[in-house]
């Protein structure tokens, strides 16, 4: 009953999606409760658990957050059913996106990962990047040719209260855009010819409160070393920081600047936007930059503090935008 009710969401999300002009689409993860848990805790060795911080600002519940209790394998296909329903519905390039793999560290650290299990953190990062590989080959194998790993870590890292917490969770947050850059690249390592993978970074977004501020300097190095084909990077608000951590993006990656918010419904300013799109023009080619949301509009089955009319007018609005200044429509 729920599935076939998820189905009929999904076929009238794709379907308007098709209609407004974008290319690629996705099934809005309306078969999810969060963005992130519903695929990691069908990993083998994962546990969620209450979240012990940092918190969402101005929002009294807090997502749950995933542990390590046993050995992490891929043990059975995770979401492939999802994918291949989404791909089915749609003419268009079916887009899905998974969770990174610092999912499983980042916020409980290494106080979340059974030290019984995992005595070594390198063998931990091992079997995860394993399960990955095998994760996305399944992917490939259902036809997905276009992939978004979903990654919070750099962008949170940005800020000195989640570093604290990282410290207090017993990890060095200056080592850990390496880590979490090196075990991507592994899980990424077998990835078939013709799949398209891209990174999506932001500071939160839950019931439109968010978690993290700063700008990316200090893990924008980092960051780019990751082996996609693009970055989804949130710009919507002074919290992330200035363009200029785009100069070290590497020539053949592009940049997706999400700089229309996905927290409030209010439409953004046609112009700021073109403005604020040639100001990161100066720090890489526009030919190499595009336009999104900053994050989804609903990451959670809470939803964000915009009704689904201005989650419409903001899609159609980002689409104008694209075709005014790449001159795509």
């Amino acid at each position: 009953m729920l599935r076939a009710v998820e189905d009929r969401a999904i076929v009238a999300a794709v379907a308007r999606q098709e209609q407004i002009g974008l290319q690629s689409v996705t099934d809005g993860e309306f078969r999810r409760d969060y963005w992130h848990i519903d695929f990691l805790r069908q990993l083998t060795g994962v546990t969620v658990a209450a979240n012990p911080g940092p918190r969402f600002a101005g929002a009294d519940e807090q997502p749950p957050i995933a542990t390590v209790t046993g050995e992490i394998a891929y043990s059975a296909p995770v979401m492939i059913d999802d994918f291949s329903y989404l791909k089915s519905v749609t003419s268009r390039t079916a887009k899905f996106t998974i969770p990174s793999p610092s999912m499983l560290h980042l916020r409980a650290g290494r106080r979340g990962i059974a030290r019984d299990i995992y005595p070594e953190l390198s063998e931990f990062w091992a079997d995860v990047a394993h399960a990955y590989r095998l994760a996305i080959a399944g992917f490939a194998a259902a036809g997905c040719r276009y992939l978004q790993i979903d990654d919070v870590s750099f962008s949170y890292l940005c800020d000195e209260k989640v570093r604290a917490a990282c410290r207090a969770n017993g990890d060095d947050p200056d080592r850990l855009p390496k880590v979490y850059a090196d075990v991507i690249n592994a899980a990424l390592r077998d990835r078939p010819q013709g799949m398209t993978v891209t990174m999506h970074t932001c500071r939160g977004n839950f019931k439109s409160a968010w978690v993290a501020s700063g700008g990316y300097e200090s893990v924008a190095e980092s960051m780019f070393s990751v082996d996609v084909d693009g970055f989804f990077m949130e710009f919507d608000s002074a919290r992330a920081g200035s363009f200029e951590p785009l100069r070290y993006l590497p020539r053949d990656k592009r940049v997706v600047l999400g700089l229309v918010t996905t927290k409030q419904g209010e439409l953004e300013s046609r112009d700021e936007i073109m403005a604020r799109i040639d100001a990161a023009a100066r720090f890489v080619p526009l030919d190499r930059l595009c336009l999104s949301p900053q994050c989804g509009f609903s990451s959670t089955h809470h939803g964000n503090a915009l009704s689904e009319a201005d989650q419409w007018r903001k899609l159609e609005f980002i689409v104008d935008v694209a075709g005014r200044v790449w001159n795509s429509t």
